[in-house]
């Protein structure tokens, strides 16, 4: 996807239903499951549901124009062939400046969450993971995790 809009808190845009926000966001975020590729701006775009407004909503129907596209584009998961699991976990949370608070042992929890979820759907398709290796780069939270308190 090009980078065209800066999303950012606007509190000067003309406000909108946050109802219909919060509706296409959900929609996006499914279709994520099986076209990551729009998984950053999905998320940039959620971030604004407490207060969207018009220019957010613009972001959102460019990433439905996309879809549009590209709806060829999509995973495939050949049942014949084998592939690795490997997660990554990055508690700068892409790039929010707003939100420093959050420590990386949260973000390595969410990490462990959406690992559980993808054996699940892994193992309905057949694929099956004993052991998903998880990669952190803080040590704190490394060390939370080995020994939970």
């Amino acid at each position: 996807m090009v980078e065209q809009a800066k999303l950012k808190l606007d509190l000067v845009g003309k406000p909108v239903d946050h109802t219909d926000y919060r509706s296409m966001i959900k929609s996006l975020m499914y279709v994520t499951s099986s076209r990551p590729d729009i998984m950053f701006a999905t998320c940039m775009c959620a971030r604004n549901q407490a207060n969207p407004n018009e220019h957010h909503v613009s972001a959102v129907k460019r990433i439905f124009r996309y879809l549009k596209w590209t709806i060829n584009l999509g995973l495939w998961y050949p049942k014949d062939s084998s592939f690795d699991l490997t997660a990554y976990s990055d508690a700068d949370h892409a790039g929010c400046h707003l939100d420093r608070i959050k420590s990386e042992y949260v973000a390595v929890s969410g990490c462990c969450a959406q690992v559980l979820w993808m054996r699940t759907q892994l193992t309905n398709y057949g694929f099956f993971y004993d052991k998903v290796p998880i990669y952190c780069y803080s040590k704190s939270a490394i060390a939370i995790s080995c020994n939970p308190v």
